[in-house]
C-alpha cells in the first residue's frame, strides 16, 4: 500500500520526518514543548501513514479469535485491543491494535505492513465468512486518551479541532520511555512475546498509561500459543526489552539495529541491538533495546560509541512488562 504524504506537513512549522515515518511530521517547531503538551493531556499526532486494515462479516471476532494471540470472542463496540499473529515457533510475525463497531473491526499496523498482514489473513480465510481489506479511506491519529480512527477527506478538520499538533518525535519519545515496543523496529524475527512485554502487566502496573497487551494468556490455542505458554510458565525469556538511559555528551542518537556492547568498547562483547531512540524532555536521550536475558541489570552498556545504563522494562525472570510509572 503507497504512503501518501500527509496534508498536515502543510501546517505551520512542520517539518518532515525520515525513514518509515517521512510521510508526516517529525515535528512542528519545538519537540520538548509538544511532549510537554501530550502529557498535559492535549494536542494529538498525526499518524495518517499507518496502514489501516478492516475485517468485516459476521464471523469476523470469532475468526479473528482462532488466529491471533488476543481474545477476540465478546469483544464489545468500541473497546480497543491489541493481537499479534506468531509463527509456528512463536514468533512475531504481524502486529495489530484496533477496535470493533459492531459490523466489522478496523485495525492498524505500522507503516508497510499492511498488505502482508491482508494477505497473511486473506490466505486464511477458508470457510469463514469474512471480507479483509486495505482501507485507504481511513487513517490514525493518537490524543492522549488513545488512538481513533478519522477519514482521510476529513483529517485537516480533525486537526483544526483537536490542536494544537505534535510530531513524531514527541509521540516516540514519550512511547519509549513508557517502555512500549514498536514491531519492525524493536523487534526482530526471532522475537517473541514473552521478551517484548506484550503480555499482560503486571498487577502493580495495571494503571500504566497507553499500555494494549497483544496476548490474552487464558484464551484457547492459537499458532505459537506452546512458546508463550511454556516460557510465561517457567520465565526465563531468552531475551529482554530494556530501556536504556544514553550518555547525553554527544549530540546524536544511535541508528536502528545497532549492536549493544557489553565490556570494553574494544573488545566487548553484542549482546543485543537498540531498536527506537529518542529525546525524551526530562529523561534526555533514552532508547530501547533488546538484550540476552543474562546481561547484568546494573551493567553498564556501550551503543554505538556511548555509554548506555539500563532500566528494567521486561522482568528477565518471568517475562512479564515491569512498566514505568510516568
Amino acid at each position: 500500500m503507497t504512503t501518501t504524504t500527509s496534508p498536515l506537513l502543510s501546517l505551520p512549522g512542520a517539518v518532515a520526518g525520515d525513514g518509515v515515518d517521512a510521510a508526516v511530521a517529525a515535528h512542528y517547531g519545538s519537540f520538548n514543548n509538544e511532549q510537554r503538551l501530550l502529557e498535559s493531556g492535549e494536542g494529538f499526532v498525526d499518524l495518517s501513514h499507518r496502514d489501516v486494515v478492516v475485517v468485516s462479516g459476521p464471523d469476523r471476532l470469532t475468526w479473528l479469535h482462532s488466529l491471533t494471540s488476543q481474545a477476540f470472542e465478546g469483544l464489545e463496540p468500541g473497546v480497543w485491543t491489541a493481537a499479534l499473529i506468531l509463527s509456528p515457533q512463536g514468533h512475531i510475525e504481524h502486529h495489530f491494535a484496533g477496535v470493533d463497531d459492531g459490523t466489522a473491526f478496523t485495525a492498524w499496523t505500522e507503516p508497510g505492513y499492511g498488505e502482508p498482514l491482508a494477505a497473511f489473513l486473506e490466505k486464511m480465510k477458508f470457510w469463514s465468512d469474512v471480507t479483509v481489506s486495505l482501507s485507504s479511506s481511513l487513517v490514525v491519529a493518537w490524543r492522549p486518551s488513545g488512538y481513533l480512527f478519522v477519514p482521510r477527506d476529513q483529517l485537516a478538520t480533525f486537526a483544526e479541532a483537536a490542536g494544537p499538533p505534535a510530531g513524531m518525535w514527541a509521540f516516540e519519545a514519550l512511547r519509549i520511555a513508557r517502555g512500549e515496543p514498536r514491531f519492525g523496529v524493536d523487534t526482530d524475527h526471532r522475537t517473541i512475546p514473552n521478551e517484548a512485554g506484550w503480555l499482560p502487566a503486571q498487577p502493580d502496573q495495571s494503571d500504566a498509561v497507553g499500555f494494549l497487551p497483544a496476548v490474552h494468556l487464558d484464551k484457547g490455542c492459537y499458532r505459537g500459543q506452546e512458546t508463550v505458554a511454556r516460557v510465561h510458565t517457567l520465565g526465563r525469556p531468552p531475551r529482554r526489552l530494556t530501556l536504556l538511559h544514553l550518555d547525553g555528551s554527544e549530540n546524536r542518537l544511535p541508528a536502528a539495529g545497532s549492536p549493544v556492547i557489553h565490556g570494553e568498547p574494544e573488545n566487548g562483547k553484542s549482546v543485543g541491538f537498540v531498536g527506537s531512540s529518542a529525546r525524551h524532555y526530562e529523561l534526555g536521550p533514552i532508547a530501547l533495546a533488546v538484550l540476552k536475558r543474562n546481561v547484568p541489570l546494573d551493567a553498564t552498556l556501550t551503543v554505538d560509541g556511548m555509554p548506555a545504563a539500563q532500566e528494567v522494562i521486561v522482568d528477565p525472570e518471568v517475562g512479564m512488562h515491569v512498566r514505568p510509572r510516568l
